[in-house]
Order: C-alpha cells, then sequence, then structure tokens
C-alpha cells in the first residue's frame, strides 16, 4: 500500500509541474484551442495539456515494467509505448495542423497492432467460454485492433466539457488497478493503472471547472488516455484473471462506448460522414438541459462510479461455481447505462420540443455561437 500511495503521489506531482510548465510555455506562444463544432468553450485556454501527463506515465510505465517484470515483457511494453506516444504526436498534430480523417485512422491501427505484435490480445468474450477466441485466434487479433481504435476515438469523443473526459479516466483506471490487485496481488500491471491514476490527477487540478480550465488536453492527450484504458485490462497476462473478458471491460468503459455508438448511428441516419462533428454527445444534451460543467461531472462521474462497482461485484460473484449471478450483475452494469442514455434522450427531446426547436436546430447548431452563460467550463 505505502508502494501504491508513493508512486501516485510522486506522479501526480511530476504530472502537475509539467502541465504548469506548459501552462507558461503555450501562453509565451499563444498556443490556444481552436474553436470547432463541437466545441463549447471560450477563451484563450492552451490545448497541450496531454504533452504534461503523457511523459510522466510513459516514463513511469516503463520504469515498473522494468523493476517489477520480466525483461521480456519490458520489450514487449516498450514496442506498445511506442505506439501509444505516435497517438500523441499525431495527435497534437492535428490540433495545431488537422489531419484527415483516413490518416487519423491509420496511424491509430498502427498503434493497436504494436499492441497486437507485442502479444497483447483478447483471449476471452466471458470467464465461462472456451470461445471461438481460442480455436480461432485471429478472432481476438480482429476484436483488440477493433477495440483499441474504437476506444480510443470514443474518449476524444467524450472530451468536451473541463475534467470529465480525465475524471472518466480517472475513475476506470483506479478500476482496473482494484481488480488486479483483488486477484493477483500488486503486480506490475496494478502499479501501471496507478501511474495513470497520479498522471491524470495531476492534469485534473489545472482541467477542473472551479471555476475553469486552464488547460486542455487536446486531440493528442484524449487519444492516448482512450488508447491506454483499453490497453490495462490486456496488461494482466498472468495468475488468475489472464485477461479479463471483454464483455467485463467494455461494461466498464460503456460510458464512452455507448456515446460513440449513438455518434455513429446519428451520422449514418443523417447519412454524413463518420468523422463529421456534431452537438449531439451525451454532455451537449446535459447542457440543453440546463447543466452547467460542474453539474454535468458530478453527473456523469457518478454514473461511471456506480458502473464500475457493480462490474467489480459481477467479477467477484464470478467465481462461484454457478456464473448465473455475474451474468446477472453485468447486465444490471449495462442496464444502468443504457437507461440513463434513454431517459436523457426523450428528456432532452422533450425539451427541445417545449422550446419549438428541432434536435438539429439546437444540438447541431456547431456554427452557432453559444451565449457566454452557457459556456461550458467557464461558469463561475
Amino acid at each position: 500500500m505505502i508502494g501504491i500511495i508513493l508512486v501516485f503521489v510522486t506522479v501526480a506531482v511530476s504530472s502537475g509541474l509539467m502541465v504548469t510548465l506548459l501552462i507558461r510555455l503555450a501562453h509565451s506562444k499563444s498556443w490556444y484551442d481552436r474553436t470547432s463544432e463541437r466545441g463549447v468553450h471560450s477563451g484563450n485556454v492552451p490545448r497541450l495539456g496531454g504533452l504534461g501527463f503523457v511523459p510522466v506515465f510513459a516514463v513511469t510505465a516503463l520504469v515498473i515494467m522494468f523493476t517489477l517484470d520480466q525483461v521480456d515483457s519490458f520489450a514487449r511494453f516498450a514496442l506498445v509505448i511506442a505506439g501509444a506516444c505516435a497517438i500523441v504526436v499525431f495527435g497534437v498534430w492535428d490540433d495545431f495542423r488537422p489531419l484527415r480523417p483516413i490518416v487519423k485512422l491509420l496511424i491509430q491501427i498502427g498503434a493497436a497492432l504494436c499492441v497486437v505484435a507485442s502479444g497483447y490480445v483478447f483471449s476471452y468474450v466471458a470467464f465461462f467460454d472456451e470461445s471461438l477466441m481460442m480455436r480461432f485466434p485471429w478472432i481476438g487479433y480482429v476484436i483488440t485492433v477493433f477495440w483499441l481504435v474504437g476506444m480510443t476515438n470514443a474518449v476524444n469523443l467524450i472530451d468536451g466539457v473541463d475534467a470529465l473526459a480525465g475524471g472518466i479516466s480517472f475513475i476506470v483506471a483506479l478500476t482496473f488497478a482494484y481488480i488486479f490487485s483483488a486477484h493477483s496481488g500488486v503486480t506490475a500491471s496494478v502499479m501501471i493503472c496507478i501511474a495513470l491514476a497520479g498522471s491524470i490527477a495531476g492534469f485534473l487540478v489545472f482541467n477542473a471547472p472551479l471555476p475553469k480550465a486552464r488547460i486542455f488536453m487536446g486531440d493528442g492527450g484524449s487519444q492516448f488516455l482512450g488508447f491506454t484504458l483499453a490497453l490495462l485490462p490486456l496488461l494482466e497476462g498472468r495468475n488468475t484473471i489472464a485477461t479479463m473478458p471483454i464483455l467485463y471491460v467494455a461494461a466498464i468503459l460503456a460510458i464512452p462506448i455507448f456515446d460513440t455508438t449513438a455518434a455513429v448511428w446519428r451520422r449514418a441516419r443523417d447519412r454524413k460522414p463518420l468523422s463529421s462533428p456534431d452537438r449531439s454527445h451525451i454532455h451537449h444534451k446535459l447542457m440543453n438541459l440546463g447543466l452547467n460543467a460542474r453539474k454535468i461531472d458530478a453527473v456523469m462521474l457518478s454514473l461511471q462510479a456506480v458502473v464500475s462497482i457493480l462490474v467489480i461485484v459481477s467479477l467477484k460473484l464470478a467465481e462461484l461455481p454457478t456464473r448465473w449471478q455475474s451474468l446477472t450483475v453485468l447486465g444490471f452494469a449495462y442496464a444502468v447505462v443504457i437507461a440513463f442514455f434513454t431517459v436523457l434522450h426523450f428528456m432532452n427531446s422533450r425539451r427541445t420540443k417545449g422550446t419549438g426547436e428541432s434536435d438539429t436546430d439546437i444540438l447541431n447548431a456547431g456554427d452557432t455561437p453559444l451565449p457566454p452563460t452557457e459556456r461550458l467550463g467557464q461558469q463561475i
């Protein structure tokens, strides 16, 4: 426990110091966030936060893997970190000079292939199945690549409110840390999860809407978080848990998954490119109901905490001889998220009808500036 606390505090302080230096550098160079269709903020706010916490986490994770794991594991993990850092570099490039969607996708696929080539691959759909992935390993490779690329973009899409993506990622990292430690003790995987949580904590000090964010993580930071969170359940390859089944992992990350699924459905319905931006994400709908950044964070982080607890309970029940108890609780975790998204959708629909405007008028008006009192993350 002392080692866990020491790593968390050290990484958090280091991350905070790096972010402080980046804020000063960005202001001196006028590196500010650009206005976009998804944006709900204003003002001169730097967007390089990812360059603050990512190097701290990457170095710490490599040291942890070298110290606590085997040499061959370190070599494999170094390739994974290289892929993750490539996502950050091109994400920062995209913040300054937007890349074509196909280029970003190819970069993400390349990073995902680094993970697969290193041997980190899903093996099970659920704990009790001797599934297709055991008989046909290539299915596991495909699912793993799809999972990594999907989560990289999913976390990027929910990064629309101060501290939302970072806060959810913080809870998810701690959730994986608890699950790994409960099954295998304090392993390298646990310490890597703690290091990620610590690096995020150092950034959140400057990203929370109290009263407003001083820096954003940018595409580089949000894509890195999505990629790394998707990677975490693949790291625990020994002892009793051995590569968490994807059904349980997906439940922990159900919030960004459902938000992204809804976004894909909207674009398909409206016959728009998948890369086209809109303002119909979950945080936009909560804003439309009158919530400010702090309230949105409170709602979404509470939901994430509830889902994480349910999955932890489900994993504990999976140790029983019969598995229906585990699946019941796991199904309830999914049901909670589905119910939240469904209720929010209908509440938002009623809100838009009550104003006499359509969903498109209110939620997709990406080129219409919001009044100053409605800009998320800028309210005091």
